[in-house]
């Protein structure tokens, strides 16, 4: 198993930075592996450029995967291996923050265990989860897939399931939130959004239970370990 010891989670409205998503073989982190690789990159809130490539598992797609993201052995099997896939995402993100709906616990393992596996990198870029934000900006929606977020927004949700698509997608979805977090600061009086984030490391603080009781405490735990009385 690997240890893996990414950047903070955090959790904020920047200006620039860098959306990416993976399309992968299936969502087992041990055994399965990235078939495609995205990424967009952002400053001052517009997209200047982009990055994306298939990538050649070197193995079989299972059929569960292609159902979803449409991506099949013939289309592959000239595409770069994840040596040089890897490779080419590294240099384009550099050290900017990277943005990913869901990528805490999906996209962000996976990235690191190919850098680290095949270019002996560790990926140590801070990152914000749009997941997070969503579920904290907009509690009446049942569900918070990207495509859920996209739909409440009237973004256009044709083409999910494709890594390019999916980050012009979350893309949208990140400026609309993150509109709606500045907003919800500057409309609250008793200055508890501010108090959510973590005076440590910028992270978010989520309400947990523990031996003791309910507390705070930092979403880049292990990282930080910052908690704080509820």
């Amino acid at each position: 198993m690997i240890q893996r010891n990414k950047g903070r989670r955090l959790n904020g409205y920047m200006e620039d930075y860098i959306v990416f998503d993976l399309e992968t073989t299936g969502i087992n982190q041990v055994r399965d592996a990235i078939i495609e690789i995205s990424a967009v990159k952002v400053e001052k809130h517009q997209v200047v450029s982009d990055f994306t490539t298939l990538v050649n598992p070197e193995r079989h797609i299972p059929a569960a995967a292609t159902a979803v993201n449409g991506i099949t052995d013939e289309m592959v099997k000239d595409a770069p291996d994840i040596r040089t896939a890897m490779e080419g995402f590294l240099e384009f993100i550099g050290n900017s923050v990277l943005v990913g709906h869901n990528i805490h616990t999906f996209d962000m393992n996976f990235a690191y265990d190919a850098a680290l596996t095949y270019l002996g990198k560790e990926l140590k870029n801070d990152y914000i989860d749009t997941l997070y934000m969503a579920r904290r900006c907009l509690p009446e929606l049942s569900h918070h897939k990207l495509t859920d977020v996209a739909g409440h927004f009237g973004l256009k949700t044709e083409g999910a399931h494709r890594a390019l698509f999916d980050c012009m997608m979350n893309q949208g979805c990140y400026e609309e939130l993150g509109k709606m977090m500045e907003k919800k600061k500057k409309d609250s009086l008793s200055g508890e959004e501010e108090e959510l984030v973590c005076p440590v490391c910028g992270c978010e603080l989520a309400l947990r239970k523990g031996k003791f009781g309910m507390f705070y405490g930092c979403g880049g735990f292990p990282q930080c370990r910052y908690t704080r009385k509820v």
